[in-house]
């Protein structure tokens, strides 16, 4: 393990890679799933006061004011960009150098394309992030169902090259980039926020945006107490030698549930070419788990995918060249996105939670509500609506997101009972079997992480017609009171589904006559319905 390779690091999920680091996250882990209780107050990173900042004495009264500073560039640059281009006075705070990772992001070229319509891309410049493309892609599990599919997850983005791209256009429209600067602590104010960074300097916004990820010292702040709901471990390595790289593999099992430690899980695979070489190959090896004290290190996890990783891609481990091991932990809890807690602070991304409980990786959920999320803010600075009631509108319930915790579940291996162990691999392949008989409607929105209401009613019909029997060991499988839960969220789902039809294809001119208030929350309550209900989604 000590000779893992590791390289510079950057913000951002894989951007770390050295063995330190997995021993770092592996620590934040094991406290993590020691579920040990909390005690005393939360550190307190963002306190609120009453008054105006000019009076604290905290900052220079004379220092110029930005409408937005964005802590975490790494994913936030988007975007601040998306704002910056609308004329807004933005500043981004940066721990490290602002740049990206060398691995890439695998992404549809749907999701590029929502940068391009936020004004951060060029149709060009797209052109120029790209790596690599390929097809097809594949879904099957250990003897099973195979399912082959193209344009989903087939580029290859060098997030360097992206994130640098970004930059200069932030910066050549009046963006301020603050590097190897942290933040400190943040007093809100009734007019303003001030920002301590751990330089000793401040600066002085009028809304704070956190895309500090899921270990944000603000969202530990919020969720103190909290523990996860469920957790996704993932470790992998980019090696080069595959002489069979061609296509991708988007989810993927070979094996049963495995025997780890004291602990039981179920192991699943993405594979995807790389864009450093024509036989540079990404693996990853994942699970879903809940946080309990028996579950595997990432280490541990780590070891089995050097046994596993040969047979599951037909090599020889000695044949190949490791350039990168990559390792993430990404925890997960029911009550999300987390609306905002405090005055002029709102959770952007994985911060939020906004991304779907079965992926990881908070790309593809920044692009595709950045268009959301511009209008919204962007709205809430000019009606000066940055109370925390307003901001909590721009992220909102979402109940396509919040019913996805069942498919988790049913990922997940249950330690207080005993499954067979196929049932999970059985459980999927059933899924994806009746998804390829209903078609493209159904199959490409789920395996992009949006899920609707008619393909889920669709898909379930089909699945009680034709596997009745397997229902009740789904029922036990994921319990009841979770099951109850899911269906609150479907019952809402249709809801939303209803409404934005409803309201869709009508003009709603109404609502420009309406004060600025009550627009910015119909707006609010229209892209709910919109994003909530898996419509914002067009193949």
């Amino acid at each position: 393990m000590e000779n893992i390779p590791g390289s510079a690091e950057a913000g951002g999920a894989g951007g770390a890679m050295s063995y330190q680091a997995l021993k770092r996250l592996d620590e934040h882990w094991r406290k993590l799933k020691a579920r040990t209780p909390m005690t005393g107050p939360a550190p307190e990173v963002v306190t609120r006061r009453q008054g105006k900042w000019a009076d604290s004495g905290l900052a220079d009264r004379s220092q110029a004011v930005f409408d937005v500073v964005v802590c975490g560039g790494t994913l936030g640059v988007f975007l601040a960009t998306a704002l910056a281009l609308r004329g807004l006075k933005v500043a981004i705070i940066e721990r490290g150098p602002l740049r990206g990772r060398v691995q890439d992001w695998n992404v549809s070229r749907k999701e590029l394309k929502e940068l391009v319509y936020a004004g951060v891309l060029t149709e060009d410049e797209i052109e120029e992030v790209i790596s690599i493309e390929f097809n097809p892609s594949r879904v099957g599990f250990a003897g099973g169902t195979e399912l082959w599919v193209n344009d989903i997850l087939n580029l290859g983005v060098s997030p360097a090259k992206l994130i640098e791209v970004c930059k200069k256009r932030f910066v050549d429209v009046g963006g301020e980039v603050l590097e190897f600067t942290g933040l400190s602590k943040l007093d809100v104010f009734n007019d303003g926020a001030v920002v301590s960074l751990d330089n000793g300097k401040t600066l002085v916004g009028r809304l704070l945006l956190d895309v500090m990820g899921n270990q944000s010292p603000i969202v530990r702040q919020i969720r103190w107490g909290q523990h996860p709901d469920g957790v996704c471990l993932v470790v992998g390595a980019c090696a080069r030698g595959f002489e069979n790289n061609s296509t991708s593999d988007l989810i993927y099992t070979n094996t049963q549930v495995t025997q780890v430690g004291s602990s039981k899980t179920q192991y699943f695979w993405e594979a995807f070419p790389a864009g450093s070489g024509p036989t540079d190959r990404t693996t990853y090896m994942f699970s879903y788990l809940d946080a309990t004290p028996s579950r595997p290190l990432l280490e541990e996890m780590l070891e089995d995918y050097w046994d596993l990783m040969p047979d599951y891609q037909g090599v020889k481990l000695e044949d190949l060249e490791i350039r990168r091991v990559l390792f993430g932990c990404f925890p997960t809890y029911r009550a999300s996105p987390l609306p905002s807690a405090f005055d002029r602070v709102l959770q952007i991304g994985d911060a939020s939670g906004i991304q779907s409980p079965i992926s990881f990786g908070g790309f593809g959920a920044i692009t595709r509500h950045i268009g959301r999320l511009s209008n919204g803010l962007y709205d809430a600075l000019q009606a000066d609506l940055l109370d925390k009631n307003n901001l909590a509108l721009l992220n909102p319930y979402l109940p396509n997101l919040s019913g996805v915790w069942m498919y988790q579940r049913a990922m997940s291996v249950r330690l207080d009972i005993e499954s067979p162990p196929d049932f999970i691999n059985n459980l999927l392949s059933i899924n994806f079997e009746c998804m390829e008989r209903l078609g493209d409607p159904v199959v490409r929105p789920f395996l992009q992480d949006v899920v609707q209401f008619w393909p889920q009613v669709r898909l379930l019909s089909l699945i009680m017609l034709t596997k009745p029997l397997f229902i009740p060991q789904i029922f036990r499988q994921v319990g009841f009171f979770p099951l109850i839960d899911w269906f609150r969220h479907f019952i809402a789902l249709a809801m939303y589904t209803l409404l934005w039809l409803a309201l869709s294809g009508s003009p709603r001119t109404w609502v420009n006559s309406l004060p600025k208030e009550k627009q910015f929350v119909w707006r609010r309550r229209f892209e709910a319905w919109q994003y909530g209900s898996g419509l914002d989604y067009h193949p």
